[in-house]
């Protein structure tokens, strides 16, 4: 049996990486990055607060939906729950009859947008809630200070 043959010369010798162009437009790389979770490294200024790190828009879908808005609160009463215990308070405290597979993949959208974090021991999963998301988009549309009384001209 012979050889492994020798790769064409025009296969490059080790992978290619994305190539970015010039100038691309504003939007360019969002949506790639946004479904690919690729880095985001044609991106500047106030799009790269926005969209690299966290998806933006993953981070308002996530807080969208009241019961995931609920299991946040949950975290924030207690960190470190399993998803049983998150089942158990959102059926005792909250009355929401949804089914343990349901709240799994509310927590995997949450997760997606880096709103929970968890972490393995053993054979449990824990779940913690992670507010830094909430700090960037707080940091991305700053307030001004309207601390003195507000004079109206005519």
């Amino acid at each position: 049996m012979p050889g492994p043959r020798a790769a064409p010369s025009w296969l490059p010798s080790r992978p290619c990486r994305r190539r970015v162009a010039a100038a691309p437009p504003p939007c360019a790389g969002v949506l790639s990055a946004a479904r690919t979770g690729s880095a985001c490294l044609d991106l500047i200024g106030k799009w790269k607060l926005a969209y690299c790190g966290v998806v933006a828009d993953d981070l308002f879908k996530a807080l969208a939906d009241p019961t995931r808005r609920i299991i946040l609160d949950e975290l924030t009463e207690k960190s470190g729950q399993t998803l049983f215990e998150i089942c158990s308070r959102l059926s005792m405290k909250h009355q929401l009859g949804i089914s343990r597979q349901a709240v799994s993949q509310h927590l995997a959208v949450l997760e997606a947008a880096r709103l929970v974090e968890t972490r393995r021991e053993g054979r449990y999963k824990f779940h913690d809630l992670n507010t830094a998301p909430l700090r960037h988009i707080t940091e991305r549309w700053p307030v001004a200070d309207t601390s003195g009384p507000e004079e109206s001209t005519p």
